[in-house]
């Protein structure tokens, strides 16, 4: 049974984040490179676990169980099992070729006077067809530093939208963990959350393009890696699967199958290479799945000791305060929940699983639909996410294109558009429907 509401409870929440953070306050100051990564998440909650089982008032067996209870739970579980089919989907692909493919095929469309638009588009495309912002600027990066060179444009420019586009992605695709963990919490169908956040994205990301196209980027024709084309298919090829409903499990296993014929057929792919490439696209995956189940144990422990009760209650007070309108109340409270909790962590997938339920109880209390809490969560998280210098995302730009993880973070325009058409959404109300109108479910 659970506790009334306790700030008590949320000490072991602090810790967690207070580890996160200071440690990595500790290595960007000592100068150590990707300095918020070097405790493993996954380990820092630990200490989190313990005092949580320490401070709870039931039987101590019945705390372990409250724990695996957590960690058992249907939507954490769900999650991580997505997470690897996502992982492994993603890693058979690249080895394919199909990462070369989806950049080939957009250098070969883009003309030189737009390349900074253009590439806004490439790293938007490939990012909702990996499901990772990681991954697509990883991608990108060496292709992007070699014409930016060559057509003289500013690389702090040039690495911010890189980012921005992969955030778009990583925003909306299908098989992006933040998409994944944004759902399952707020319990409605991907395909509900992804027409919400649709409605915001595409004016964000218009005006970014518009921006974009204000910048000269000179005549320098771009050099095309060498690809085939055929094989982007498969990434084309979830997302319109993805897009008509199918379940997200039927559409990664044929995604992968279908990306390892590719590759069987064009490139020689062999049979042995496609199960360790799968493998790897699980272990890939290791530390958010690892994170995402002790998180599910922790977050029961502290909603069992009225932790989580107390944060929606102290939220809905402020919100209450500040605007009249239930809906806008119940929205502006995730926002600012999502954004407060991803400035702690620098961790957008780690901020959504933090922030989830209490986003969900506001929500109900909102009268707002699940596809909209999703929507607002994943959307101010990946706000946060492209516009930290501390971020995993500046600081893989910085360290490839030579720059200041500041420099990166201070040109992701899209970010700062993103969330502030959310923001304008938000107080016209354009974008927000009841529960009655959600009909669908996760």
């Amino acid at each position: 049974m659970n506790q009334p509401a306790s700030a008590k409870a949320l000490l072991p929440l602090l810790l967690f984040l207070s580890l996160f953070l200071g440690v990595g306050v500790y290595f960007q100051v000592t100068g150590v490179d990707y300095a918020f990564y070097q405790l493993n998440s996954p380990v820092a909650i630990l200490p989190a676990i313990i005092l949580a089982v320490l401070l709870s008032k039931q039987a101590f067996e019945e705390r372990i169980n409250t724990f695996v209870a957590g960690v058992g739970e249907r939507n954490i579980v769900t999650m991580c099992m997505i997470y690897l089919l996502a992982g492994a989907f993603s890693t058979v692909a690249a080895a394919t070729g199909g990462v070369d493919a989806m950049v080939a095929l957009g250098l070969n469309v883009i003309p030189p006077q737009f390349l900074l638009p253009g590439l806004f588009i490439i790293a938007a495309v490939v990012s909702t067809a990996m499901g990772t912002s990681m991954g697509t600027l990883a991608a990108l990066a060496p292709v992007a530093l070699g014409l930016g060179q060559a057509a003289d444009i500013d690389l702090a420019l040039l690495a911010g939208v890189l980012v921005s586009g992969s955030m778009f992605g990583d925003n909306l695709s299908f098989i992006s963990d933040t998409t994944i963990a944004a759902t399952r919490t707020q319990g409605c169908a991907m395909s509900d959350k992804f027409k919400a956040n649709l409605k915001i994205a595409l004016p964000a990301a218009a005006i970014t393009l518009i921006w974009l196209f204000t910048y000269d980027t000179g005549a320098v024709p771009p050099k095309i890696p060498e690809a085939n084309l055929w094989l982007a298919l498969p990434y084309f090829f979830i997302i319109v699967l993805a897009v008509l409903g199918l379940n997200v499990f039927a559409v990664l296993t044929l995604g992968i199958i279908l990306a390892a014929a590719f590759g069987m057929v064009t490139v020689d792919y062999q049979w042995v290479a496609f199960s360790k490439d799968i493998y790897e696209g699980f272990t890939s995956m290791q530390e958010i799945f690892l994170l995402s189940l002790l998180i599910g144990g922790l977050s029961a422990l502290i909603r069992q000791q009225g932790g989580l009760q107390f944060l929606a209650d102290a939220v809905g007070t402020v919100t209450k305060r500040l605007f009249k309108h239930k809906q806008q109340r119940a929205a502006f409270g995730v926002a600012g929940l999502t954004a407060l909790t991803n400035f702690a962590v620098a961790n957008n997938t780690v901020t959504i699983l933090l922030s989830g339920e209490v986003s969900k109880r506001l929500a109900e209390e909102g009268d707002l639909a699940p596809r909209q809490s999703a929507s607002l969560l994943d959307i101010f998280a990946c706000v946060v996410q492209g516009a930290l210098p501390y971020g995993a995302q500046a600081l893989l730009m910085g360290a490839s294109f030579g720059l200041s993880p500041l420099e990166v973070s201070l040109h992701t325009g899209y970010c700062f558009i993103l969330g502030g058409v959310s923001l304008a959404m938000i107080i016209w109300r354009k974008p927000l429907e009841s529960r009655a109108s959600n009909t669908a479910t996760a």
